[in-house]
């Protein structure tokens, strides 16, 4: 599938503080069957690398950075940064339009996003669950909503 970025815009995916390389493994493959332009980390709590059966590592960027600051930095320009994550603040995944070009960053399941991280977010986007999801599970939903949907933010 070809991707108009023009139309369609961009975006990338990852995770603050991941717990596994498993999470990242299945955020990888789901990202690039999802049209993500690129994923990343940030912090470093795994040392080995993710499962890739898929050899996305080929077919996409990944990128990591040691903290919160640095990642922030290196936002690509007039992106978006959309936190997901189980917060009052939050908008409902239902309700929300996705940025054109934005960046979703992810918390780990036991500790989820740092406060820095949620006050920086243009937007909290949460999803109806009573209790958090897998990480991975939790990015998919969110890359699978913005694929449904035909309209973007502006």
């Amino acid at each position: 599938m070809l991707i108009d970025t023009l139309d369609q815009g961009f975006f990338g995916i990852g995770i603050q503080n991941g717990k596994t390389p498993e999470n990242l493994g299945v955020l990888w493959r789901s990202a690039q069957n999802m049209g993500a332009s690129y994923i990343f980390t940030i912090g470093n709590r795994y040392a080995k690398q993710a499962c890739d059966t898929h050899k996305a590592v080929g077919a996409m960027p990944y990128f990591h950075y040691e903290t919160f600051e640095d990642f922030y930095a290196h936002l690509p320009k007039g992106a978006m940064l959309v936190g997901v994550e189980l917060d009052e603040k939050a908008e409902p995944l239902e309700r929300f339009k996705h940025p054109r070009r934005c960046v979703y960053l992810l918390g780990a399941e036991d500790h989820g996003l740092s406060n820095e991280a949620k006050e920086k977010s243009h937007f909290l986007v949460k999803f109806q669950s009573t209790l958090s999801l897998n990480v991975s599970v939790a990015g998919s939903i969110v890359m699978y909503d913005r694929a449904s949907k035909t309209e973007f933010s502006t």
